[in-house]
């Protein structure tokens, strides 16, 4: 199902069709993606059929939220290629079965298609529809050491607020914050 789209990209919803199994796992099983994914256990998987996995893990995540919420393929409308993941969710706290209210986007792309602003054009669209929706404030974490991720967060106009331990189960993060447009 496609969620959103832009002038490049379509952003929707990672399925279990072979290919995107595939792709999922060939991002998540690469060490220079998931070595700035500390967050997440069983990275990087070792195994394609993890890639399943990994799928029913999001899908269950945001199967209350009504396509608000979720974990999505970036795929390039010009070839069907899919690049990524784009994300846009609520953060874990320290306790990380309790959800917080910050709202988060982030982005996972496969190395053959980093340099090519599509992190920063699929979570512009999250960001702007989540700002539509409501939502006064969105932020993106990131290891610390991860210099593209940080770039794409100032790309989208976040301003850098330090390292800070609130999400995630108290793990040392950039934190960046884009606060909505008043109208």
């Amino acid at each position: 199902m496609t969620v959103l789209t832009t002038e490049r990209l379509i952003l929707r919803d990672w399925t279990d069709d072979p290919a995107d199994l595939a792709r999922i796992y060939d991002i998540y099983s690469r060490p220079e993606i998931t070595r700035w994914l500390a967050v997440s256990p069983g990275l990087p998987m070792t195994d394609p059929a993890q890639a399943v996995e990994r799928l029913r893990i999001w899908q269950h995540r945001h199967a209350a939220d009504g396509g608000r919420y979720g974990t999505w393929a970036i795929e390039v409308r010009e070839t069907g290629t899919v690049v990524g993941t784009v994300l846009l969710k609520p953060m874990p706290g320290r306790d990380e079965a309790v959800l917080t209210e910050d709202i988060e986007t982030g982005w996972h792309l496969h190395p053959d298609s980093w340099g090519h602003g599509y992190a920063t054009e699929a979570a512009r669209a999250l960001v702007a529809r989540e700002f539509a929706a409501g939502t006064r404030e969105i932020y993106a974490v990131v290891s610390p050491g991860n210099e593209p991720s940080m770039a794409v967060a100032r790309r989208l106009g976040m301003a850098h607020v330090g390292q800070r331990t609130d999400w995630y189960g108290g793990e040392l993060l950039e934190t960046f914050v884009l606060t909505a447009p008043d109208d």
